[in-house]
């Protein structure tokens, strides 16, 4: 009895173990808003690492999280790192492209409570009076990532992160728009 639950045990894993295998490597995570406001000034929330408390989502789910800066206050070379609560766990990012109005490109370094390498970009498009903003993040999935995959939406929950930011970002460059 004990050897059959024993092999029955070995086979369900190792099915297990094929089916997170085959899932895929790299993730994807993409979303937009338009904004009622110039590139230049949806553009500044982004590039100034001083202005993302104000409107990412993540500050929100621990305000006490102790926040530093590094280098530039904005542009190539900035970086913030952040200890948090569970929720928001400790890493840190640096712009390693930053082209004024159209784009910025953060490399993130995750340290709690998983650690992981990614890219987030912020894309800035012209559509007449608005700006279409474009939020997305891109990186590897290892072992333990596809599993958890398997189980949790990554995409719904971080894109839902990424939707709370663009609207609360909306309601900010709207307000400063001149």
């Amino acid at each position: 009895m004990f050897k059959k639950i024993l092999v029955s045990f070995a086979a369900i894993l190792a099915v297990f173990s094929i089916i997170v295998a085959l899932r895929p490597s790299e993730f994807h995570v993409e979303r937009s808003a338009a904004i009622s406001a110039s590139p230049a000034v949806v553009f500044e929330q982004v590039n100034d690492l001083h202005k993302w408390e104000a409107w990412s989502p993540w500050a929100k789910l621990d305000p006490k999280a102790k926040v530093s800066y590094e280098g530039p206050a904005a542009g190539n070379g900035a970086t913030f790192h952040w200890d948090g609560n569970n929720a928001v766990g400790a890493g840190s990012m640096t712009i390693a492209d930053s082209r004024p109005n159209e784009l910025v490109k953060f490399n993130l370094e995750f340290l709690k409570p998983f650690k992981g390498t990614n890219v987030a970009t912020f894309t800035f498009k012209p559509q007449g009076e608005q700006t279409l903003v474009t939020w997305s993040m891109d990186g590897k999935n290892n072992f333990i990532s596809k599993a958890i995959g398997l189980f949790i939406d990554c995409d719904k929950m971080v894109g839902g992160q990424f939707e709370k930011g663009l609207a609360d970002m909306k309601t900010i460059a709207e307000a400063a728009k001149p």
